[in-house]
C-alpha cells in the first residue's frame, strides 16, 4: 500500500502506479528507525556502531558502556523521534537523560506505548521560521549537555530542519575591544531566516549565517558538552552530507569563517534586509573581535566521533533497485543537483526528449534519478507551494501535449515549503487539467502559487509527515506511447 494520496493516480493509474511504488521505496530505504538499526547494536556492555551498508562501512566504533557514569541524548530535526527511539532500543534503560526538539506534528513515536518510558522528552518547534519554542529547547539542549563531564556520553542525533528547530541566539558578547554587543533576538533569526528564504540562498549558505548568530550551532553545542565522549550520528539533508552544514553542524568543527558570512551577505545584497544587531555581530567578527565557530584543532573535538547514517544517495539507490526490479531501464544521474527549479525543470524535460528520441542515456522505457536541492527566488506576495512543486509546475508547461514523459520531484520530508505537500507530478496532460479548471499555469508559476494548481490537475503528492529528510528526489519517466 503506497503511502501517497489516492487521487494523483487519476489521470493515469496504469503510469503512475508504478512511479508511486519506486517513490515508496526511496522513503523506505531512509527511514529513521531502520537507518539507526543498521548501524547500532549493543553486545552485552559494548555498543558497537558501524557505517550504514549503503556505503563502505566504516571501521567499527566500540563504546564500552561501563566506563560512563551517565549517557545524554539530544536530538534535532524532523527524525528526531524515530531516531531517538532507536537508541533507546539499542541502550535498553543505559540513558540518563535526553532531550529531542522536532517539527510539529512530528512528535507521536512509531509506537505509541514507548513514550511513557521515554527518558528522552520531546518537544516541538517551528520550522523552517523558527520560534520561541525552538530558543527555549536551544537553551534547554546547552544547559543539559554542560552537566556532562569526561565520565559521562553525549549521543547528538542530527537531521534535517535541525538548524530551523534548534535556535538558541547568540548571547551578548563583550569584545577583545571593550565593546559589549547585544544579545540577538528570536525576531533577529526570524528575520534573517525570511531574508535568506526569500533571496534563494542555499542551505549551505543559510546554515553559514546560523552558526554565525548562534549559541549552539557550528561546534558549538561540541563546546558545551566538552570533556565528555561525544558520538554523532546524523541523517544528512545537504547536498554531499558535509558534516559542518547537517543542522548547521553543532556538534563538528565549523569549516566557514566571518568572511564566507559577509561573502553570502554581499552575494544577495542582504544588508538592508538583515536586523542591525546582526551587521554588527558581522562587522565585528570579521575585525577579529569575536571569535570564530571553533575549528578542527579545538579541543571540544578530541573525544569526538560523526557518521552519516544515511543521505540523499541512500534513498536514490533504493529507488534505483525498485525500477530496475519493475522493468524501468534506470540510471541514476547526479545527487549533486542545484539551481532555481523553473530552470532544473527543463533540464528534466530536456532528459526525457533525448530518452524518446534516441534511447540515450538510457531506451525507454526509463527511470533517470536525480537527487539534490533546488531553491526559488521570491517576489513579493509569492503565492502557496515550495520548490519541488515550483519544479513540477514549470515542467508541466515544457511537457504541454508530449505524451510519454512524467516527471517527478518529491521532498522526503513531505512536506515542501510551507505546505502538507511531498511536492508534484507533471506529464503532458497537466495543462490541460489545469485549463479545464479554469487556471493558467504560467500565471501560477509567475506567483510561485504551484499548490493550488497542481492540485485542480490532481498533480499534487501527499504524504504526510515522513519524518525523515534527506533532500529532494528528482524523475524522468520516459516510455513509448
Amino acid at each position: 500500500m503506497t503511502r501517497f494520496n489516492q487521487s494523483v493516480l487519476t489521470p493515469n493509474p496504469a503510469v503512475r502506479r508504478p512511479i508511486l511504488a519506486v517513490l515508496d521505496a526511496a522513503l523506505d530505504a531512509v527511514d529513521p528507525f531502520a537507518a539507526m538499526q543498521n548501524v547500532l547494536r549493543r553486545q552485552d556492555d559494548t555498543l558497537i556502531v558501524a557505517g550504514p551498508p549503503a556505503r563502505d562501512p566504516a571501521a567499527a566504533l566500540t563504546y564500552d558502556l561501563r566506563r560512563f557514569r551517565r549517557i545524554f541524548v539530544v536530538a534535532a530535526g524532523k527524525a528526531a523521534v524515530p531516531m531517538s527511539a532507536a537508541v533507546e532500543a539499542a541502550l535498553q534503560g543505559r540513558i540518563s537523560r535526553g532531550l529531542a526538539v522536532t517539527k510539529y506534528d512530528h512528535a507521536q513515536p512509531a509506537d505509541p506505548a514507548s513514550a511513557a518510558s521515554s527518558r528522552i522528552r520531546v518537544v516541538e518547534a517551528g520550522h523552517p521560521i523558527p520560534d520561541e519554542a525552538g530558543v527555549l529547547a536551544g537553551k534547554e539542549m546547552l544547559a543539559l549537555v554542560e552537566q556532562a563531564t569526561a565520565d559521562d556520553l553525549v549521543i547528538a542525533l542530527l537531521s534535517g530542519g535541525g538548524s530551523a528547530l534548534l535556535v538558541a541566539p547568540a548571547a551578548e558578547t563583550a569584545d577583545n575591544a571593550g565593546h559589549t554587543h547585544p544579545a540577538l533576538t528570536l525576531s533577529d533569526m526570524q528575520s534573517m531566516t525570511d531574508a535568506l528564504l526569500a533571496c534563494g540562498a542555499t542551505i549551505n549558505e543559510m546554515n553559514c549565517l546560523r552558526k554565525h548568530a548562534s549559541a549552539v550551532k557550528g561546534g558549538q553545542l561540541a563546546r558545551a558538552a566538552a570533556p565528555a565522549t561525544l558520538l554523532t550520528l546524523a541523517l544528512s539533508d545537504v547536498i554531499g552530507s558535509p558534516l559542518d552544514v547537517i543542522a548547521s553542524g553543532p556538534t563538528v568543527p565549523d569549516e566557514s569563517a566571518w568572511a564566507d558570512v559577509r561573502a553570502i551577505v554581499e552575494k544577495y545584497d542582504l544588508d538592508d534586509a538583515l536586523p542591525a544587531v546582526i551587521q554588527d555581530r558581522l562587522q565585528a567578527g570579521l575585525a577579529g573581535h569575536i571569535p570564530d565557530t571553533p575549528k578542527p584543532d579545538d579541543p571540544a573535538f578530541a573525544s569526538s566521533n560523526t557518521l552519516v547514517v544515511a543521505d540523499n544517495r541512500a534513498a536514490a539507490n533504493a529507488a534505483l533497485a525498485k525500477a530496475t526490479e519493475l522493468g524501468y531501464n534506470t540510471i541514476l544521474l547526479s545527487t549533486y543537483v542545484e539551481g532555481e527549479a523553473a530552470e532544473v525543470a527543463k533540464v528534466l524535460v530536456g532528459l526525457g526528449r533525448e530518452v524518446l528520441d534516441s534511447g540515450l542515456p538510457a531506451p525507454p522505457p526509463a527511470c533517470i534519478i536525480l537527487g539534490g536541492e533546488t531553491t526559488v527566488s521570491l517576489g513579493d506576495n509569492p503565492g502557496q507551494g515550495g520548490r519541488n512543486q515550483e519544479l513540477a509546475l514549470a515542467a508541466a508547461l515544457a511537457l504541454q501535449n508530449l505524451p510519454g514523459l512524467t516527471i517527478v520531484s518529491l521532498a522526503t520530508d513531505g512536506t515542501d515549503g510551507p505546505t502538507d505537500s511531498a511536492g508534484g507530478i507533471a506529464d503532458g496532460g497537466t495543462i490541460a487539467r489545469g485549463n479545464d479548471a479554469g487556471l493558467s499555469a504560467a500565471d501560477h508559476l509567475r506567483r510561485h502559487d504551484a499548490y493550488p494548481y497542481l492540485r485542480a490537475a490532481a498533480d499534487l503528492l501527499l504524504t504526510g509527515p515522513t519524518q525523515t529528510n534527506v533532500n529532494d528526489l528528482l524523475f524522468v519517466f520516459a516510455q513509448k506511447v
